[in-house]
């Protein structure tokens, strides 16, 4: 059992964050390196993943960015030893990477775009948790994020939610099979105003307050990364030791 003091500690551990250059990602990459976390920052573009490393860094954080197309299991097998080879372990991987940039209907849909949502929203979680659990000792740790699309219809997005669904129980089948050495949990985020959110509702900046009034949500407002940087904390943390298996709506209410 842990002291109080130690429920949020994070020292000295590793932890890989995909999709970590900007959004959802760079909020949690960074509220881990804040809790003493090692970061690898890991993300197909370059200059987005050096500025959150460097930013974490300039901050008194241990950071570093890793080039990497989840989609391609070589790049992700060169991630995981990466990570090890240059902070000595790995303990903690969270599944960010994602989205759909494309709405349509499902009968309507391309069958390439049908093929690369579900390659880069759940094989590449299932190949990303693969490796990482070989890379972790005891007590690891994987967070997959997926979506309140799992659960809800958002009309022009069946392709997306039926990918998150998918993320909704590989979690539970791999909690099951990696327990009790590697913990897997997964959070659905609610409005959060990522760039991929606001490219498929074709919403900017401006419309954010008429959704926010729009939504009327329990919580008052829509959320940000570090609204979901904080929940990643509590599931990657020690004061959630007792946690695995479970998918958790973090959406203000919605």
């Amino acid at each position: 059992i842990y002291m109080s003091s130690q429920f949020f500690d994070l020292t000295g551990e590793v932890a890989v964050v995909t999709g970590s250059g900007r959004g959802i990602g760079e909020g949690i990459a960074k509220v881990l390196a804040e809790h003493g976390a090692s970061v690898v920052c890991a993300a197909r573009r370059t200059e987005e993943i050096e500025r959150v490393a460097s930013e974490i860094v300039a901050a008194n954080g241990k950071a570093i960015a890793v080039t990497t197309d989840v989609t391609d299991e070589m790049a992700v097998n060169q991630l995981a030893e990466k990570a090890v080879k240059e902070f000595g372990r790995l303990d903690m991987w969270v599944n960010n990477a994602g989205g759909s940039p494309i709405q349509a209907p499902l009968v309507e849909l391309e069958r390439e775009e049908w093929d690369n949502t579900i390659a880069l929203n759940l094989t590449a979680i299932w190949v990303c948790t693969s490796v990482a659990s070989r890379h972790m000792g005891e007590k690891g740790r994987v967070l997959n994020i997926s979506s309140i699309a799992a659960e809800d219809v958002f009309q022009g997005s069946g392709h997306y939610s039926s990918a998150k669904a998918g993320v909704n129980m590989i979690t539970k089948c791999f909690a099951e099979e990696l327990g009790p050495r590697i913990r897997v949990n997964a959070i659905m985020p609610g409005f959060v105003p990522t760039e991929i959110m606001m490219t498929a509702l074709k919403i900017t900046h401006d419309d954010l307050p008429g959704l926010e009034k729009s939504l009327n949500l329990p919580a008052g407002r829509i959320g940000t990364p570090r609204d979901l940087g904080a929940a990643a904390l509590y599931l990657l943390s020690p004061a959630s030791e007792w946690v695995t298996g479970q998918v958790i709506r973090i959406s203000g209410g919605a």
